[in-house]
């Protein structure tokens, strides 16, 4: 039995998830519901005016997030979008790998634009992604050809590695040089024969390495500190924290399409064991899913289309990476996939983004099942391989013409995108609480407030 001491230093005099008063919703996830790229950006920086911290929580500078405001346009890919928000504080986690170099080039680029970034935290736990792990990850890509994962080769998945293999180096060691040269040390004695022996490249030395890393330990010095005890500080005063994951669902490392998946956990579990704050103090987790599906890099993708209809798409939604600028495979709305991430995730509510993107289609299919070799399939195979030779099973809706890029109200869309809406909503069994009808922060049908 705990003690009562103990157990007292655990609990909080009042319920989970109001402040003082009994009122408010403080600590909500964001997470992509597809394979990315759904628009978390803009969902994160509409809610970002209304909290008081904006967390990222896993993953780094290989995903990007696009927000517009007031017609500029933002391209966001290390740094939380809730930096964009005027008195938000905008938090780096542990659970994310950070490139030092592509932190202050963000960082710079903000401040020529008159963003104020000085509330920037970062925890001193995350892990720093080393110039030998971006040389690893474009190497071994390369080596794997045919078999290739379809990484941004920006030494994310490396780093992750060294993390779980114990001989990463994180943000803290910057300010030990003995630690961090002992670090380097270790994982160099071991990269180093794989750089020589198999993949045919130089060797990388230990000086090199650390210079280059303590080159921005002063710099970064004040932005960093024990954010997962400022985070639960901040909860137990009532403040509202926004949780922003990187990625998606379907490339979680542990719920995605393995292998061809992203490194960390983007899927709502990650924002805990990311952040440091414990999954009790979550009240709403918000799945950001488009009106149809895209995904980038290598994989499965059963909805995809490998024609006209997939090239329209590309090209109405602008669908080329925020980061790499690569196209995305563009493909019907999966509702398949929507229930999966619904039950993985916990999901409370859907935003549904580019719904816009599909005005001018006579008929919009979305896919309901999978058939895999004749046998219908409602949830997600559990087995790869029949998930890989799965074909859509898909219903027609009907489309509609009308401009719905001004439309402010659910009443106002066509009635079609109304029905279109509901049946997605219907199909995919989470509400559906807020639509998007453009590229622009304004554009957006509320249907139901997520913080209220």
């Amino acid at each position: 039995m705990t003690s009562p001491a103990r157990r007292h230093a655990g609990t909080r005099p009042r319920r989970l998830g109001t402040d003082e008063s009994g009122d408010g919703m403080p600590a909500v996830v964001v997470v992509g519901a597809q394979w990315g790229d759904e628009g978390k950006g803009k969902a994160t920086d509409q809610l970002g005016s209304r909290v008081d911290y904006v967390v990222k929580f896993n993953g780094g500078n290989n995903a990007g997030h696009t927000v517009v405001v007031g017609g500029e346009k933002y391209a966001l890919h290390l740094l939380p979008s809730g930096i964009l928000s005027p008195g938000v504080v905008p938090v780096i986690g542990n659970g994310v790998v950070v490139d030092l170099a592509v932190l202050f080039q963000e960082l710079e680029a903000l401040i020529a634009r008159g963003v104020d970034v000085s509330r920037l935290r970062i925890s001193g736990n995350a892990h720093l992604i080393a110039p030998y792990n971006r040389t690893l990850d474009k190497v071994s890509e390369r080596f794997l050809g045919k078999r290739r994962i379809g990484t941004t080769g920006r030494g994310i998945g490396p780093t992750y590695a060294d993390k779980i293999n114990r001989v990463g180096v994180r943000v803290q060691d910057l300010f030990d040089e003995n630690i961090l040269r002992q670090k380097v040390e270790g994982a160099l004695d071991q990269k180093n024969h794989l750089l020589v022996k198999v993949y045919n490249r130089r060797a990388i030395t230990v000086d090199e390495t650390v210079d280059e890393l303590l080159g921005f330990a002063e710099r970064v010095r004040p932005m960093v500190g024990d954010t997962a005890l400022e985070l639960n500080k901040a909860l137990d005063a009532g403040r509202t924290v926004l949780f922003e994951g990187g990625q998606a669902t379907m490339l979680d490392v542990d719920h995605g399409t393995y292998p061809f998946v992203t490194s960390s956990n983007a899927t709502a579990g990650g924002a805990c064991t990311g952040s440091g704050v414990g999954p009790t103090r979550i009240d709403r987790v918000v799945g950001v899913i488009k009106a149809y599906t895209t995904r980038v890099g290598e994989g499965p993708f059963p909805t995809e289309l490998l024609d006209d209809m997939g090239e329209h798409l590309r090209a109405t939604g602008g669908e080329y990476g925020v980061t790499t600028g690569r196209p995305r495979r563009c493909g019907w709305y999966d509702a398949v996939i929507a229930r999966y991430s619904g039950r993985v995730n916990g999901l409370t509510d859907l935003v549904l983004t580019k719904l816009d993107v599909l005005t001018g289609l006579e008929k919009i299919p979305v896919c309901v099942a999978y058939d895999v070799d004749g046998v219908r399939h409602d949830e997600m195979p559990q087995d790869q391989s029949d998930f890989h030779h799965a074909t859509p099973v898909l219903e027609e809706l009907d489309g509609w013409t009308e401009d719905i890029s001004e439309c402010r109200t659910f009443e106002e869309l066509p009635k079609n995108a109304q029905r279109y809406v509901l049946t997605l909503e219907e199909m995919s069994g989470t509400r559906i609480s807020s639509v998007g009808v453009g590229p622009d922060r304004q554009a957006t049908i509320v249907r139901t407030d997520l913080l209220s």
